[in-house]
């Protein structure tokens, strides 16, 4: 019930607008074939930065290396930096009120997220087993 209520005030106070930002940043991916992948990581961003409580983003199983690094460079460059931009900034105005405070932390750790997605999956908390996949937040 807990995470319902978060993920129903994330939703309300911010997860719309940053959804709807990833879904744009998704679609102008789509403009371009070789940046088609872009845009399918943009789109599981949005669906992630929607309804957040409940998931958490792990280190994917052989997910380090060249090809994700040079994914993340190229993301960074074509829409990261400016997704990471409206998180800190929505995280910013979170923190202005005592209820936003958990919000506007969590808008900084998918700041980080929207910075480097490459490498990292998304997956559900029920799902995780401690001791066998690392979480990054």
């Amino acid at each position: 019930m807990v995470r319902f209520i978060g993920n129903v005030l994330w939703l309300v106070l911010a997860g719309f607008w940053l959804a709807v930002a990833y879904f744009i940043a998704g679609l102008l991916n789509f403009v371009f074939i070789v940046t088609i992948p872009f845009g399918i990581q943009a789109f599981k961003l949005a669906g992630y930065s929607l309804w957040p409580f409940g998931r958490t983003v792990v280190a994917r199983p052989g997910g380090g290396g060249a090809v994700p690094f040079i994914g993340n460079v190229i993301w960074f460059l074509i829409s990261g930096l400016w997704l990471a931009i409206a998180h800190i900034m929505t995280g910013v105005l979170l923190c202005l009120t005592i209820i936003g405070i958990p919000l506007g932390v969590a808008n900084f750790k998918l700041a980080g997220l929207a910075i480097a997605p490459f490498g990292k999956q998304i997956v559900r908390v029920d799902d995780l087993h401690p001791a066998t996949i690392p979480q990054l937040h």
